[in-house]
């Protein structure tokens, strides 16, 4: 069970049932063929199709603040959400960090994507009330000890609309109660160490001044005995 505070007041709790992560969902596609074969170069298996949609396991959608990692590679990728309620001609959309595990993506995405959860924030806005979507910032940041430092940094208009993965879903049968669907991410800033402690997403919208966030602690587990 998800639960979102709405701008007007009103809380929503979304019961999830099906989870997709979308992968390799840049608006130039172009670019991202060019990104699928420097991947390709470090073992990074190539998608049959892109964009790509990965499902994952329900139970990965999560609203943390804490996402346990079994070793010290794997990474958040800032991103939107959107979830699906009750009435499915009402969307929210909501801040999310796709946390991943790098040495697992070199023998599947669909593995990797797995591994981890997808964070979400614990508020939202309704989809039909953001007047330019493509204006708005996604922006993440990594903690190294205390300090943070900007690792991502595009406007959503670099990414493709939720319109396109709302007709994706709607084609499938898949836009129903419960579903939600996390947009994939756009590039990380040069020389910036991604394996951090923890990770702090930001979507920001300049025509009302409003964001949503989210921050969680990377806890790596204890090495294994046997």
């Amino acid at each position: 069970m998800l639960t979102f505070a709405l701008p007007d007041g009103e809380t929503r709790t979304v019961a999830v049932h099906r989870v997709f992560n979308a992968g390799y969902a840049g608006r130039a596609q172009e670019e991202v063929a060019a990104h699928v074969a420097e991947l390709a170069e470090l073992g990074v298996p190539a998608p049959e199709v892109t964009p790509a949609l990965y499902p994952v396991s329900p139970y990965l959608a999560q609203q943390a603040d804490t996402v346990p990692a079994q070793h010290g590679h794997t990474s958040g990728e800032a991103e939107w959400a959107l979830v699906i309620g009750e009435d499915v001609t009402d969307p929210l959309l909501t801040v999310a960090c796709d946390h991943t595990d790098r040495d697992l993506e070199v023998h599947g995405v669909a593995w990797s994507k797995n591994a981890s959860p997808d964070v979400l924030g614990t508020r939202a806005w309704r989809l039909r009330e953001i007047a330019d979507l493509d204006a708005i910032a996604l922006r993440a940041w990594v903690r190294h000890g205390d300090t943070e430092q900007l690792v991502q940094d595009a406007k959503l208009g670099a990414l493709l609309a939720p319109d396109y993965w709302l007709d994706v879903l709607r084609e499938r049968g898949w836009l129903t109660p419960g579903t939600v669907l996390l947009s994939g991410t756009v590039a990380m800033l040069p020389g910036v160490d991604q394996f951090a402690d923890g990770w702090r997403v930001e979507l920001t919208d300049p025509a009302t001044g409003g964001t949503l966030e989210l921050a969680y602690a990377v806890d790596r587990l204890p090495d294994p005995i046997g």
